[in-house]
């Protein structure tokens, strides 16, 4: 059985791999938003961003206690939606906006879900990350009718598909800031993980 000592070095070691997700994951976000405006991302690029996020935010999952599997669910589906966009890369510009409605939507599904089994400010953090998806996926839902008689009549345009970079960006900053907020309680030794 572990000693106390054990216990909070475990739990010190867990904060800071949490916090280093954290901040990685709002460095990918902010490289997202960075994006030269009028470029648009290539099918590519959107997946080597959602790989990356996903597999950080699986990493930092395996690191929580409470809702381990939750949150390693929601970086599983992220990584996933970025490895369909590697493997389908589309040039039409609907079918390319429908993994990231899935992505967000399920997402935010697991998020609100997981943030019923915690307390204190992890709950908030993890329902205004799992809001943040859902409007978003609904933004785009709601523009996707806009969307498609645009690219109907123009074809994809470089500043409908440079929108996914801000769409990535606000996920994966809200996200960002969720597991700098996990961190933060393990550092307090807090349970709300």
């Amino acid at each position: 059985m572990a000693t106390q000592a054990e216990t909070n070095l475990a739990d010190r070691a867990a904060a800071r791999g949490i916090r280093v997700a954290g901040l990685a994951i709002i460095a990918l976000g902010v490289g997202a938003a960075l994006t030269p405006a009028g470029k648009a991302l290539s099918a590519d690029v959107i997946g080597a961003l959602l790989i990356a996020a996903g597999l950080i935010e699986t990493i930092a999952g395996s690191l929580r206690r409470d809702v381990r599997s939750y949150a390693m669910a929601a970086g599983g589906v992220t990584a996933f939606a970025g490895l369909l966009f590697i493997l389908s890369p589309e040039t039409n510009f609907i079918p390319t906006v429908t993994p990231i409605i899935a992505w967000l939507l399920i997402r935010s599904l697991i998020l609100v879900y997981a943030a019923t089994h915690v307390r204190g400010s992890v709950r908030m953090w993890m329902a205004f990350s799992g809001g943040m998806d859902f409007v978003l996926a609904a933004l785009l839902i709601a523009g996707l009718s806009i969307t498609s008689i645009v690219v109907s009549v123009f074809g994809p345009t470089p500043q409908l598909i440079a929108s996914f970079a801000w769409i990535l960006a606000a996920s994966f900053v809200v996200n960002g800031l969720l597991l700098l907020e996990v961190a933060s309680c393990e550092r307090a030794n807090q349970p709300q993980r």
